[in-house]
């Protein structure tokens, strides 16, 4: 199951007024909140404690912020396009535009890493992330994420 399988339409987000790390994650946070019928703050609690750990600022301006979670909810992707870059202290030093929120159940944490992994195939690729910047509609952000180059070697 790649990324892609876990985004709806519904979790796009093509223009997030975010003006900082903090602001993003709090956004971020809010959405899978509702999705988890959870409080925000345990969501923003969880982001930040990752976050504490390193950046998860992945260079070439793209965050995958994302926490394991109590309980044995589904788990929950968010893509979001920044209306402008921010500083998400990423060792290459550029800002990030494209955020990927990834939430995911403690009671199933062997699909967690392999989740990750994917994603990160996914977001080495040039042509994915042009199309994820160029993207006009969620829908589009969905078929560049489901894309074979996107998926990697098989």
């Amino acid at each position: 199951m790649g990324i892609a399988d876990h985004l709806s339409p519904q979790d796009v987000i093509l223009d997030l007024g975010a003006s900082s790390k903090a602001a993003a994650l709090q956004s971020l946070a809010a959405v899978a909140a509702l999705r988890l019928d959870r409080p925000e703050a345990e969501i923003l609690d969880a982001l930040n404690a990752r976050e504490r750990l390193g950046s998860t600022a992945l260079g070439r301006g793209v965050a995958l912020p994302h926490a394991r979670i109590d309980g044995d909810a589904h788990p929950v992707v968010t893509f979001a396009r920044l209306h402008r870059p921010i500083d998400f202290e990423a060792r290459d030093e550029e800002p990030v535009d494209l955020v990927i929120q990834v939430l995911w159940p403690e009671a199933a944490a062997e699909g967690f890493l392999p989740m990750l992994a994917e994603t990160c195939r996914a977001l080495r690729d040039p042509n994915t992330l042009r199309r994820l910047r160029t993207a006009a509609t969620p829908d589009e952000v969905l078929a560049a994420l489901a894309s074979p180059a996107a998926a990697g070697p098989a």
